[in-house]
């Protein structure tokens, strides 16, 4: 049996694993069964693709169902208190994240819907063509695909320091302006979605503003985890999702400078878009009303302002302090068995917050993961995370496991991950596992499905078929 470090301690001194959430989270105990007939609650650390309700924003819903009508053009009491909600959601959202008085927040579906909007905002250069867009290759696909195929893109590939690729940044805007094309927009990510790891993102901006262009902040990982603001970062445009924010029901911010935003192609075009429309033309709105055309998701607006007040609320040192603990209790657990290594971008990160992705010697990260849930009630997260271009970079191009950890992990649930793990190495699988169609499943899979749920059967990891899968295969597939 590989031996698993832990850190020594006085009997009845507190350990990672005593570590409770700081916000309770619908569907903590939820259990989880497993092949072999038991039962465990479910060890949810794939909290970086959606993070669970939070329970303060489950009982927001609930309270406000019986008030949900029509919203802006609606007469009727019930018409009126929730287009009330709705707009008083749109500014709780904007405070959260620092937005500036002439900032416009809109609310949209998720981190891509928000980033595919912005495309259609950069101004075309002089000549015409499209604005230039400056990315870095170790973005999510949200960050990257909308100014690929919209924009005039160049790509950055980072490089080992965090230093080093700032510096890059620097030379690419600088080379711009002297060919006299110079770019628009900067857009980088907030915090990796592969290893977590952040930018200073203070020394972008300014790097960013010397040489005239904006910086879009993909805040999909930041904001959930670390205390964030427009004014007094300077960053010109945020996205983030509500999925990732606790708030698991379909809204998804842009916040940014109005300018863009009012004279930018209308992302949906559709009523409530518009002052007026006749045969020969249309009068398009500005603000937010010229992007939000059909009926809004009120309730994925209210979900989501009910988090940002709790996330608000905590004391952001202590925030951080039981991530950190759990993070690194994660790193150090891993690293400690043979065969594991924990993926990473840079050595000089000024911060990281709860993610953590690894390998196993000898298995592939489709196998991790399904013995993880089949074996152990443990659900993470397999492939290449939408990052196709950094782990192919990085070496990663069969993809990976990524555990990720938020303000409703105990720091039960993360040794749990580190001794499954252990026991992998040591013992192997006691479960038979088959790749179909591309896809790790459980062979003669025992598990029942929820009762009251419908479904006749559980999917495997990705989708029912390799050609037509959902999410990212590896490179070989």
């Amino acid at each position: 049996m590989t031996a698993i470090a832990e850190t020594p301690a006085c009997p009845g001194t507190p350990t990672v694993g005593d570590l409770a959430p700081v916000l309770p989270v619908v569907g903590h105990d939820t259990p989880a069964p497993l092949v072999d007939g038991r039962r465990v609650p479910y060890a949810n650390l794939d909290v970086a693709a959606s993070a669970p309700a939070l329970q303060d924003v489950a009982d927001r819903i609930t309270q406000t169902l019986p008030l949900y009508a029509s919203v802006h053009r609606g007469a009727g009491y019930l018409s009126q208190v929730s287009t009330t909600l709705y707009e008083q959601s749109r500014r709780v959202i904007g405070e959260f994240v620092g937005a500036r008085d002439d900032d416009v927040t809109l609310l949209v579906r998720n981190t891509t819907d928000a980033l595919n909007l912005l495309a259609g905002c950069v101004p075309a250069s002089d000549d015409g063509t499209p604005g230039r867009v400056l990315v870095l290759d170790v973005e999510h696909h949200a960050n990257f695909l909308p100014w690929q195929r919209s924009a005039d893109a160049t790509v950055v590939t980072g490089r080992d320091t965090v230093a080093e690729t700032v510096a890059a940044i620097r030379d690419e805007l600088a080379a711009g302006l002297a060919a006299g094309r110079g770019y628009a927009l900067l857009a980088v990510t907030g915090a990796s979605n592969v290893t977590g790891e952040t930018l200073p993102v203070a020394d972008v901006v300014a790097t960013a503003h010397a040489a005239g262009a904006r910086v879009l902040l993909d805040g999909a990982q930041l904001v959930p985890h670390r205390r964030f603001s427009l004014a007094e970062t300077g960053v010109d445009y945020l996205a983030f999702s509500g999925h990732k924010t606790y708030a698991p029901f379909g809204a998804g911010v842009l916040v940014g400078r109005r300018d863009w935003l009012d004279t930018g192609t209308p992302y949906l075009a559709g009523g409530g878009a518009v002052r007026s429309v006749r045969v020969e033309r249309t009068d398009w709105h500005d603000g937010p009303a010229r992007h939000e055309a059909g009926s809004p998701n009120v309730l994925g607006a209210v979900a989501l302002a009910a988090a940002c007040e709790s996330l608000a609320a905590l004391d952001a040192d202590a925030l951080r302090a039981h991530e950190n603990a759990l993070r690194a209790r994660l790193v150090d657990g891993l690293e400690s068995i043979a065969g594991v290594e924990v993926v990473r971008l840079w050595s000089d990160a000024p911060d990281t917050v709860g993610v953590v992705t690894f390998t196993v010697a000898g298995y592939e990260p489709g196998q991790v993961a399904a013995y993880l849930s089949a074996e152990h009630g443990i659900g993470v997260r397999d492939g290449r995370f939408c990052a196709h271009p950094l782990l192919s970079r990085l070496g990663y191009g069969a993809g990976a496991v990524r555990s990720s950890v938020g303000v409703g992990t105990a720091g039960e649930e993360v040794e749990r991950l580190v001794a499954a793990v252990a026991a992998l190495v040591a013992d192997g699988p006691q479960a038979r596992y088959d790749v179909v169609d591309g896809l790790w499943i459980v062979v003669d899979d025992p598990r029942p499905v929820p009762e009251g749920s419908g479904l006749a059967g559980l999917l495997a990891t990705a989708g029912p078929g390799g050609d037509e899968a959902f999410g990212c295969l590896p490179e070989d597939a």
